[in-house]
């Protein structure tokens, strides 16, 4: 087979292992797919009228991501963990995504604050018993990892987003136990550290951060039904 030859069956089977990795990852990060939920191969190559090596494809990175785990003989699902692997977890998020805002506040530029700032005054809008939970969960998602866009140390940057993406659920499962009378909480310490990263104090945005997250962390371990697989 000649190179283009070769090429031009690459680019569409590399371009359909991208619209189901899109597809996946977003129904993971809805919640559509839960905690050990299996993903079948064929299922998604039926639904996308393709052959499965691209779901194959699509499936490596999103174990690359955080977002699914294969094993051999045994197919992919959505990871599942035990109230002792979160607490893991979100204790690997307080050291991990407080040394990614050092790095970052120093050179975010007054573009990515000012979008910041955005972000948080939807957050608010958001707000209230009305609250829509995905979409506080996308605008937190992208409020945090937002402020960690100036961190050019790419395994550090690599690790965060897989944290979130492994701890997506758990993040969910608390906002909605937390209910909307808890969401001051939240937007005060995002509006800290929001005036934080504005004064370039470093140090007072990344205290507020790590107990932002260690909250979580304690309150997520109150509730242990949160961690009872999916059937």
């Amino acid at each position: 087979m000649s190179s283009a030859s070769a090429n031009s069956h690459a680019a569409p089977a590399g371009a359909a292992s991208e619209r189901v990795a899109d597809y996946l990852r977003g129904a993971i990060l809805s919640g559509a797919i839960g905690p050990g939920e299996r993903i079948r191969q064929e299922e998604i190559a039926d639904r996308f009228g393709i052959s499965r090596l691209p779901v194959r494809e699509a499936l490596r990175m999103l174990d690359a991501e955080g977002l699914t785990e294969t094993e051999t003989n045994k197919g992919s699902r959505v990871p599942f963990l035990d109230a002792r692997e979160v607490d893991v977890v979100y204790r690997m998020r307080e050291s991990l995504e407080a040394l990614a805002l050092a790095e970052s506040v120093p050179a975010l530029d007054a573009d990515a604050v000012a979008r910041l700032a955005g972000i948080q005054a939807q957050i608010e809008d958001n707000a209230g018993a009305d609250g829509d939970i995905q979409r506080f969960l996308e605008l937190d998602r992208d409020f945090h990892l937002g402020s960690y866009t100036a961190c050019t140390v790419e395994p550090l940057a690599s690790m965060v987003v897989r944290l979130w993406n492994t701890s997506q659920h758990y993040r969910r499962a608390f906002v909605e136990l937390s209910g909307a009378e808890r969401m001051w909480i939240v937007n005060a310490e995002h509006r800290l550290i929001l005036d934080a990263i504005e004064r370039r104090d470093t140090d007072g945005a990344v205290n507020t951060l790590r107990g932002h997250i260690r909250r979580t962390r304690i309150d997520l371990a109150t509730h242990p039904d949160i961690f009872r697989p999916a059937r």
